[in-house]
């Protein structure tokens, strides 16, 4: 079986005749050639943070936002073709937007993974359209209590009102990867772009299934993973963006928020310094080794 298109990858529509979609494989290059953005979901609450490769020294510093928020308690980062990344920013709006009218409440992280998935994996299908060139981060905060419905008069019911049973764990942070096919799953630590290899197996030391990492530690582990991320390409500047969503009695209250300047010049400084004592081990262990005759 051939291994590149050879007239299969002319069309969305048309498999090889080992089953593969070259049109979603392009669509996956593009994003690898993006900045490296990553999620960590905390204890109480989701970090967001993505390397923004500054291209031309007139560029606005802090402008050519790449985080954005789809409603009061979600954020959306995007790797790979940036237009891409903020029509699919505004579909997500509309479908938040979308919930609010039907359900009066905000939409459950897991329920706009699906929608925004599916809308994605809608654009494999027909010959008439091509995948996006993206890959996206949802993150949010489920609320865990029984909140007010818009428009709400009077008291409501007295229990369940909104689905949620008394005495039932609800709500949490929620963190989601949607991929150029559609495919979406719930992370821990979600990493793409450019330097995802690096950033995962940072992740991966973190241990983040056990949810002993506190929203602050996160904001700093997430500085210092895109340091590490952007070794690869230190030739070129970049500029650090972060945001994060936090539980009701937490920094935010619930709300997804840019990481106040202080904090983030703070994680910054942090991710410095830790990129420095790697580099002072390194040339402590090259400096300690012999060659044997």
């Amino acid at each position: 079986m051939t291994s590149i298109g050879t007239g299969y990858d002319l069309t969305n529509s048309t498999f090889s005749p080992d089953g593969r979609n070259f049109q979603v494989e392009y669509a996956s290059k593009a994003v690898e050639n993006g900045g490296t953005a990553i999620g960590i979901r905390c204890r109480n609450g989701v970090v967001l943070a993505v390397e923004k490769i500054i291209t031309s020294k007139l560029l606005k510093p802090a402008a050519n936002k790449r985080i954005a928020s789809i409603d009061r308690n979600f954020g959306m980062i995007s790797s790979g073709l940036v237009p891409d990344g903020r029509h699919l920013v505004s579909r997500a709006r509309d479908e938040a937007a979308s919930w609010r009218t039907s359900y009066k409440c905000p939409i459950p992280s897991s329920s706009l993974a699906f929608r925004v998935g599916s809308y994605v994996q809608a654009y494999t299908l027909y010959s008439s359209v091509r995948p996006f060139g993206v890959t996206t981060i949802l993150a949010g905060w489920d609320s865990e209590t029984e909140g007010r419905v818009d428009g709400q008069v009077g008291s409501g019911p007295k229990a369940a009102s909104g689905g949620q049973t008394k005495s039932t764990k609800a709500g949490g942070p929620g963190l989601y990867m949607i991929e150029p096919s559609g495919l979406y799953w719930g992370y821990y630590g979600a990493a793409t772009g450019k330097g995802r290899q690096t950033a995962k197996a940072e992740l991966e030391k973190l241990d983040l299934s056990s949810g002993s990492l506190s929203l602050e530690q996160g904001v700093k582990e997430a500085a210092r993973i895109i340091y590490a991320a952007h070794e690869d390409s230190k030739d070129k500047d970049f500029e650090l963006e972060m945001s994060w969503v936090s539980s009701s009695d937490g920094p935010t209250k619930g709300r997804h928020e840019q990481v106040p300047k202080e904090v983030l010049e703070e994680a910054e400084s942090f991710a410095k310094r830790a990129m420095e004592g790697d580099d002072d081990e390194d040339t402590a262990t090259g400096g300690g080794e012999t060659m044997e005759l």
